[in-house]
C-alpha cells in the first residue's frame, strides 16, 4: 500500500502560515496564505512528486 503524504503535507503548509479555504473539486483543497497573493490546490494524492510540487508552489523546500 502506498504512503499517504497528505497529513504531513497539510501539517507543513499549516505550520508555514497557509490556511485551508473552500474545497475545490473532488478530493482537492484550496489553501491560501494571508501574506501571499495566490492560492495552491492540494490534492489528496499518494504521490511524493505531487506533494513536492505543492510545496514548491507554496515556496517551501522539498520534503518527500
Amino acid at each position: 500500500m502506498a504512503k499517504d503524504f497528505y497529513p504531513e503535507l497539510a501539517a507543513m503548509l499549516y505550520a508555514a502560515g497557509w490556511r485551508r479555504m473552500d474545497s475545490a473539486k473532488g478530493s482537492h483543497e484550496k489553501w491560501r496564505h494571508p501574506d501571499i497573493g495566490h492560492a495552491v490546490i492540494v490534492p489528496r494524492s499518494k504521490s511524493r512528486h505531487t506533494a513536492n510540487s505543492v510545496l514548491k508552489q507554496a515556496g517551501l523546500p522539498k520534503a518527500f
